[in-house]
């Protein structure tokens, strides 16, 4: 009978092979000729494979479709922001670079100017299915030279999932659906009031939780504090960044009240970088949790033979939009963001990497992946094919949202903006400062990070 290699035996393996690719010795990425070396994030939770799982299949593919070339992967497991900064050691060397890279789309920008990234544009050209993906996905791996430096794989949008069980018990509506920020936190208040011993309400925060406090968290709000027509961060007419204002203010002061009522979670799990983990394991299947301020991905978590497999959470959980603060026009909010393939600088071998990517992102391939991992489909004729739609629970909702969702200015300030975003809202969760005094400090920090290229709101 084979040996099932334990948790830990599962990490350190993909940890050594992280360090393989950080120390790989020769040029073109420590590959040979034939042999395509694709870097990628693997989840931290051992239970989840979608990605590893998917990845096989396409080298199977590749390989029988390209007789003697090969794949070798190099998965990296960490946190997003670990991440981030593993992929960026790689890229700077050609003994390290791997041939393709996992890039999240507000980073991109980032590595663009760090010169780590080839554009694609010669490639695309060549490619017929490029016309299939919707403009807006494209725009989100484009440099501002105008250049194309990654294939995005899909989207994702975000709302509020609710648990029913939860909701009977405090004597909530099943069609729950706020109006405005202050619904919001009277459900919250009423769960904590009957229904002892649930997290009313999850809120990602702080700097552990990097862009997942940022985006799930903190922009949720900040872009539904407005009328919807203009970026609260980024003026791209004056081409500088926003400083804080009364909406800023505001949704420090919301994600403050979440955690001085102790409407959301102790603090300590809220900055735990794994809690993210726990939400998706552990709290939500188990009942345990109200309402979660979270992304379209969640499904991934519980499909069979995940670990934590949970086959009727549809009957269990729904879901509703984010209202803006007042519950003014367009009176939804959703923030969107994706992940692209890109192929680095320094890579050995980019041509055989684009025929990976090709692969990939067959129709039919894509249609499998948007499944698994829950995502919302970047290329139309796969939006609009029926086997998409019908395919899991909440792809709909989800997919609906796209029509008033937002975008990060992904400019290569952008990921220290995020973290000053990070650490106004961590002074808020643990109480050592008021909103204002918050909002304050980010505006001291962005004229910092940002080489003093802000507007006064």
């Amino acid at each position: 009978m084979p040996v099932r290699p334990t948790a830990a035996l599962s990490a350190l393996l993909a940890t050594a092979l992280a360090a393989t690719a950080l120390t790989a010795c020769g040029g073109g990425s420590g590959s040979g000729p034939d042999t395509v070396k694709v870097s990628y994030k693997q989840s931290t939770d051992n239970s989840v494979k979608v990605m590893d799982t998917y990845l096989a299949g396409i080298k199977a593919e590749f390989e029988k479709k390209y007789p003697g070339k090969k794949v070798e992967f190099v998965p990296i497991k960490a946190p997003d922001s670990e991440y981030y900064t593993k992929v960026q050691q790689m890229l700077r060397s050609p003994r390290t670079a791997p041939d393709l890279v996992y890039e999240d789309t507000f980073l991109i920008n980032s590595d663009i100017t760090s010169g780590y990234l080839r554009p694609l544009d010669a490639y695309l050209a060549k490619w017929p299915d490029w016309q299939r993906f919707i403009d807006t996905a494209k725009s989100a791996a484009r440099g501002e030279d105008g250049k194309t430096y990654g294939v995005p794989d899909g989207t994702d949008t975000r709302g509020l999932w609710f648990d029913k069980r939860v909701f009977r018990k405090a004597g909530l509506p099943a069609d729950w659906q706020p109006e405005n920020w202050d619904e919001v936190l009277a459900a919250a208040r009423t769960i904590k009031r009957k229904v002892p011993g649930v997290t009313p309400l999850n809120v990602y925060t702080g700097k552990p939780a990097g862009e997942r406090a940022t985006m799930q968290g903190f922009e949720m709000l900040l872009y539904g504090t407005g009328d919807g027509t203009s970026d609260p961060l980024y003026d791209s007419t004056a081409k500088k960044w926003i400083t804080a204002g009364q909406g800023f203010e505001d949704a420090l002061d919301f994600v403050g009240t979440v955690y001085r009522e102790k409407l959301g979670p102790e603090v300590s799990d809220a900055l735990d970088p794994n809690f993210a983990t726990a939400v998706n394991g552990e709290l939500l299947p188990q009942g345990k949790l109200g309402i979660d301020l979270d992304g379209s991905w969640l499904p991934q978590a519980w499909l069979p033979g995940s670990g934590h497999a949970w086959p009727g959470w549809s009957k269990q959980l729904g879901l509703a939009y984010m209202p803006t603060q007042h519950g003014q026009a367009p009176g939804k909010v959703s923030m969107s963001g994706g992940w692209a393939w890109s192929i680095p600088a320094k890579a050995g071998n980019p041509d055989l990497a684009f025929d990976f990517i090709r692969t990939m992102q067959t129709e039919a391939n894509a249609r499998k992946w948007y499944i698994a991992n829950s995502g919302i489909s970047v290329r139309e004729d796969v939006a609009k094919d029926p086997a998409y739609a019908s395919a899991q629970p909440g792809i709909k909702f989800f997919t609906d949202l796209v029509a008033s969702t937002h975008y990060r200015p992904a400019f290569p300030a952008y990921p220290k903006v995020s973290t000053a975003v990070q650490e106004a809202m961590e002074g808020v969760t643990t109480g050592d400062l008021s909103a204002a005094e918050a909002a304050s400090g980010y505006d001291a920090t962005l004229k910092d990070v940002t080489g003093d290229r802000v507007i006064q709101k």
